[in-house]
């Protein structure tokens, strides 16, 4: 996509409702404000500002919302505003008749965390869509200005409608531990970071991206969050046949919420016995928040896959981790390791 084709962004809540809040419309003013001085006109989706409580109350009223932004011949490019946890409750509105195939066109849609459920609804439909940042949580940074990663990447991808390469950031940063009005301009503290580690496997390894948070992941399959969600899951084929993950690439990066390595590696125990890691060509792992359980979970990786050939790279500054690059799913990822670079075909 041309840079003149992108003009505006609609901004859509398919998971928390928060930037309906009172408390962060000072954040969502500095992200509307950041997205105007790229050029972009702003767009909020008409449920997408009704606050917690309504949203999460509402699931059809943010099904329509992503249907009529997929619609709008003046959207351009469909930003999410934060995750969450529960928009697998979208899927009935999406899917038992059709609704997001006949609605659906290939534009692009960017968000991450609780938003892996959405993108495989698009995968479900056949559309390509990006990983790795979101409206609140990368354009309303409360430092000086965006992170200068985090923001290299956002703006090739709404410059050009892609990303063509990603390489490791040279700092990362803790998360940020109040949110506040008199926070503004205050800037995060950096830390050097070491690139993308290759933990086994050849360092080369091409296929789809397909993946997201490991979190949202494991709830797809363990109902103690949602009882409902794996039954929901599995009525709509939502996880990918094993078939379908052949030859791909596995992308995984963990939550806020720093999941025990135990639950980690419940989760890569629930990838496997579907036969996920039969048929990949490699897997790409986020760096923890905060560096939070890292060592245990390349532990897990690489214990629970037990399959030494299988390429899996570590430390990608992808998903919850500060700062964050966006990663392209549906085309075609060549990863070098010993380059530390990942290239995207058109």
């Amino acid at each position: 996509m041309k840079r003149e084709e992108m003009k505006t962004v609609g901004i859509v809540s398919l998971s928390s409702g928060i930037i309906g809040e009172d408390f962060v419309q000072y954040e969502v003013e500095i992200g509307v404000r950041r997205l105007q001085e790229f050029g972009l006109n702003v767009k909020f989706m008409p449920h997408a500002k009704k606050g917690l409580e309504y949203v999460k109350e509402h699931p059809e009223k943010r099904a329509e919302d992503l249907l009529a932004a997929f619609r709008d011949p003046e959207i351009d490019v469909i930003l999410c505003a934060i995750g969450g946890d529960d928009t697998y409750r979208l899927l009935p509105y999406l899917f038992e008749n059709d609704e997001l195939a006949k609605a659906a066109t290939q534009k692009p849609f960017l968000g991450f965390s609780d938003t892996t459920i959405n993108h495989f609804m698009l995968h479900k439909v056949g559309l390509r869509s990006f990983y790795g940042q979101a409206f609140l949580c990368d354009l309303c940074e409360l430092g000086p200005d965006m992170l200068p990663y985090t923001k290299k990447y956002f703006e090739e991808f709404i410059t050009t409608g892609t990303v063509r390469e990603v390489r490791p950031s040279e700092v990362w940063y803790g998360e940020r531990k109040v949110f506040a009005p008199d926070q503004v301009g205050v800037a995060l503290p950096s830390k050097p970071d070491h690139g993308f580690e290759l933990l086994q496997g050849s360092p080369t390894f091409s296929g789809k991206i397909l993946g997201g948070c490991i979190d949202s992941m494991y709830d797809m399959f363990n109902g103690d969050r949602y009882a409902d969600m794996p039954v929901l899951c599995e009525k709509y084929q939502l996880f990918p046949a094993k078939e379908d993950w052949a030859g791909r690439i596995l992308l995984l990066e963990s939550s806020e919420e720093k999941p025990s390595p135990e639950n980690y590696r419940q989760s890569l125990l629930y990838l496997k016995e579907r036969g996920v890691f039969e048929v990949i060509s490699g897997v790409l792992a986020g760096k923890p928040m905060d560096e939070t359980y890292a060592e245990e979970y390349k532990k897990a990786l690489v214990e629970v896959i037990d399959d030494p050939k299988l390429p899996i790279v570590f430390n990608l500054n992808i998903g919850h981790a500060l700062p964050r690059c966006i990663l392209p799913f549906g085309v075609k990822a060549c990863v070098d390791a010993s380059e530390q670079v990942i290239r995207f075909e058109e």
